[in-house]
């Protein structure tokens, strides 16, 4: 019994981190749900300890064997939530389409628990086909972007239903655009943690951001104890000024195709995207 009480123990501390990540990613309705299953996790243990409690001198031996199987053979901690909700979560955070690799590294950095790209592989598809079964059923679907000349799902990325539609079509200068973007709202979530001590996940991820953004590393003489050099502000700074480059052309294409897409396009179809054969009658040049 007791490696039951440790096992909810287990969940019940689990369950608190991952409302923590939740905050951070301003998710209330996720928070709102772990608030749910930890209420009820307290109960269960509640009612647990109350059986041992009662049977503690007549299973005394059958809880020091149960103690010692559950040392030799721990119980493998459970999955948090479902893929799609996990993904959610990091979507959330981004605001911007992402592939599964980018979700997987984010979601390490960022939640409790893994998330392997190979887990997302069906995902869109799952997502799909439950729409079609029965419209609106869930809250949000996780969709594909959407392409800004064909109106068809983007390959490998990943958005969120409840986005605006021009947030979920990606044009020349999206890819570019989503990255400046990402960075952003990666190191804002980074500041709300304690940027004195970062946990390695994050700061590797935020110096893969900075290696790509011209001017956003300080000089190497500077570098921290741990790993390259990192300044959140100089990566803000940096970010943010080339953005300033791209963001209107970008923001006209996407704007353009959404318009073309609500005019073209069914329900289904501004979620998920045009078929093949249809796509080549909605290209956006003759």
């Amino acid at each position: 019994m007791h490696e039951h009480l440790d096992a909810l123990e287990e969940r019940m501390q689990q369950l608190q981190q991952a409302m923590r990540r939740a905050q951070l990613a301003r998710d209330n309705e996720q928070i709102k749900q772990l608030r749910s299953e930890l209420g009820r996790t307290q109960r269960a243990w509640d009612a647990l300890f109350a059986q041992a409690e009662e049977g503690e001198e007549s299973n005394a031996s059958d809880r020091g064997e149960n103690n010692a199987s559950a040392q030799e053979t721990p119980a493998e901690p459970p999955t948090l939530l479902p893929a799609r909700e996990q993904v959610h979560q990091v979507l959330t955070l981004l605001a911007v389409p992402a592939a599964p690799k980018l979700i997987s590294t984010v979601h390490e950095a960022f939640f409790a628990g893994g998330l392997a790209p190979s887990r997302l592989t069906s995902l869109r598809r799952d997502e799909e086909r439950s729409y079609r079964s029965a419209p609106g059923a869930r809250p949000y679907y996780l969709c594909p972007a959407l392409t800004s000349d064909l109106l068809s799902p983007a390959r490998g990325l990943l958005t969120v239903s409840t986005w605006p539609l021009e947030q979920r079509i990606v044009g020349p200068l999206s890819a570019r655009v989503h990255f400046l973007t990402s960075a952003l709202n990666i190191a804002d979530a980074a500041e709300r943690l304690d940027t004195a001590a970062l946990p390695l996940p994050v700061r590797q991820l935020l110096v893969r951001y900075a290696q790509n953004i011209p001017g956003a590393q300080p000089p190497i003489a500077h570098s921290g104890p741990v790993g390259a050099p990192l300044d959140l502000a100089l990566l803000r700074r940096a970010a943010e000024d080339e953005l300033t480059l791209h963001t209107a052309s970008d923001t006209t294409t996407r704007t353009q195709a959404a318009a073309r897409a609500r005019s073209q396009l069914d329900t289904a179809a501004l979620l998920f995207g045009g078929s093949f054969q249809s796509a080549r009658g909605l290209r956006s040049v003759p």
